[in-house]
């Protein structure tokens, strides 16, 4: 897995963007996104090609609609993609939602990593 690339908001206009952390571990990478109080069905995880995207659509029309005396947060819907490479078994991806963490497990394929290569300067 490299470096993520990109994440969209939509609706609302500040810029919030949802927390995702990621490990590496000797057999898998765990990536766990910061998402409370959401349904699990309403998430979507996607992958084309080397872009791992989740995504989370809300209904904010019930969310404007409540008579609110303080709203500090909100479930705003997001999209956040990520780069991975040839190391991650793609078919075997798990996920699963628990606590208001959407944890993703992305399996390395055994002997798929290669050394770090030093570049000699000219």
């Amino acid at each position: 897995m490299r470096h993520e690339y990109s994440g969209k908001q939509f609706g609302g206009s500040h810029n919030y963007r949802v927390p995702v952390n990621i490990v590496k571990n000797d057999t898998n990478y765990e990536l766990m996104v910061f998402a409370p109080d959401r349904a699990k069905d309403d998430f979507k995880i996607n992958i084309k090609g080397h872009e791992l995207t989740i995504s989370y659509t809300s209904d904010q029309e019930k969310e404007e609609n409540r008579n609110w005396i303080r709203h500090e947060f909100s479930k705003a819907s997001f999209e956040r993609s990520f780069v991975i490479d040839e190391t991650v078994d793609s078919d075997n991806i798990v996920a699963a939602y628990n606590n208001g963490i959407l944890h993703l497990h992305l399996p390395i394929i055994p002997g798929s990593e290669r050394p770090a290569q030093e570049i000699r300067i000219s």
